[in-house]
């Protein structure tokens, strides 16, 4: 049974179907799988292409410059000047009335969760395959006493709203059911492939919201990258949202850090939630400087990890032989899904050929190369461009590609 339900997600993967509404309690540990990192190789002759995340990213020479001069001070008692310059840079960007640096994302989440949803027994509503929903614990639960209602993750990262008006809680006072306050969205989309949210669908769910008296979160960690794609500013897209949650740790380079952001009634009650779970930093600057360069210099470089990333799709659509197989119309930003067409290798054993260096690939291709991904839903495997990983990085990865795929097809012949 758990080979046939793999093998029809896998058949919708490549067809460019959805799978999101598949369900089966054997595909759960699959589809919700967080990897861990395989061995890197060293060696003079190796060159090592970490595709694994934007997560990796390791900050550059100006922002360790930056982060060495910055003048700071006693951030919880408000003396913090470049905290404070960067909250400020950061809520003008965001078109909002203030904005918080917390440490994570998943602070970040849990933050707006705690201050849309006041009371404990409150429900916030949550697409299927999002980040808050899947890999954030269920921080909401556990530490904010608020209640999850799922609706399907579509293939671009919305979903219906019809079906989110059905999950809305139209009877409160009653004393069955918790109060709806909260729905969260993700953009862009992680599991999806880094699908950006249209701002047709979030001016439609922000009417909807206002009509049932919802505020609307979004998880924007990588919202910068759905900022460039769509080519607006942040602002444009974040006017429908009521708070926000954008990662300066991902593409953009910083080493740690999230901006929080808000209306001023918002973020004064998200500074109390952040000293409850134990984000009171003393002397942030260090790191809020780093984030002021993630904001004002990284931003723009984000279209040369989407050029990247569709530059090697396209590389592997023209593979011979023909082994992947990439739906186009979906790289959007800098995350990547690929399918394999042959069920003889199986996503696992992909990433691990394509992490492991021998002598025949260095005679080969003139030197090794490790390309670190990660097996992904639906019998996929997951790709991540930064700014770490060059046009010659891609190039690299895209002839170790070539190679395992030549190799596997030698492999299968001598096994025929």
């Amino acid at each position: 049974m758990f080979q046939k339900v793999v093998g029809t997600i896998s058949t919708l993967v490549k067809s460019g179907g959805d799978v999101s509404h598949l369900s089966h309690p054997q595909i759960t540990p699959m589809l919700r799988m967080y990897c861990g990192s395989p061995q890197v190789v060293t060696g003079s002759g190796v060159r090592t292409v970490d595709l694994r995340s934007d997560t990796v990213t390791k900050p550059g020479a100006a922002m360790r410059r930056a982060i060495a001069e910055a003048k700071d001070g006693d951030d919880v008692f408000k003396e913090d000047p470049t905290a404070d310059e960067l909250q400020k840079i950061a809520a003008d960007m965001f078109g909002m009335e203030a904005a918080l640096f917390v440490p994570t994302g998943t602070m970040g989440n849990l933050i707006a969760v705690m201050v849309h949803c006041r009371e404990r027994g409150d429900e916030m509503i949550v697409g299927d395959l999002s980040h808050i929903h899947i890999y954030e614990q269920g921080g909401s639960a556990q530490l904010a006493g608020v209640h999850s209602a799922t609706v399907t993750t579509l293939g671009d990262g919305t979903f219906d709203l019809d079906q989110l008006i059905s999950k809305i809680r139209h009877d409160y006072p009653n004393p069955h059911y918790p109060r709806s306050r909260l729905v969260c969205v993700e953009n862009t989309h992680n599991i999806q492939g880094g699908r950006v949210l249209p701002l047709s669908f979030l001016q439609e769910l922000r009417s909807v919201a206002d009509k049932f008296g919802l505020a609307v979160h979004m998880d924007g960690a990588r919202v910068m990258n759905a900022a460039v794609a769509l080519a607006v500013q942040p602002s444009v897209i974040l006017q429908h949202c009521h708070s926000v949650s954008v990662c300066l740790s991902k593409g953009l380079g910083a080493p740690v850090g999230t901006m929080l952001g808000g209306s001023k009634d918002f973020i004064q009650r998200a500074v109390r939630a952040r000293k409850a779970l134990g984000g009171g930093m003393r002397q942030v600057g260090v790191l809020a400087a780093a984030g002021k360069i993630a904001l004002s210099d990284m931003i723009g470089r984000l279209e040369e990890d989407h050029r990247n990333a569709r530059r090697f799709a396209q590389a592997l659509l023209q593979c011979d032989p023909p082994l992947y197989q990439v739906d186009l119309s979906t790289v959007e930003t800098n995350i990547l899904r690929i399918c394999l067409r042959d069920d003889q290798m199986s996503p696992a054993e992909f990433c691990e050929r394509m992490a492991a260096v021998d002598e025949e690939e260095v005679k080969a291709l003139g030197q090794g190369v490790q390309v670190l991904m990660f097996p992904h839903i639906g019998g996929t495997v997951r790709a991540v461009w930064h700014l770490d990983i060059s046009e010659e990085d891609t190039q690299l990865a895209i002839q170790k590609a070539q190679f395992v795929a030549q190799q596997h097809k030698l492999k299968s012949m001598r096994a025929a």
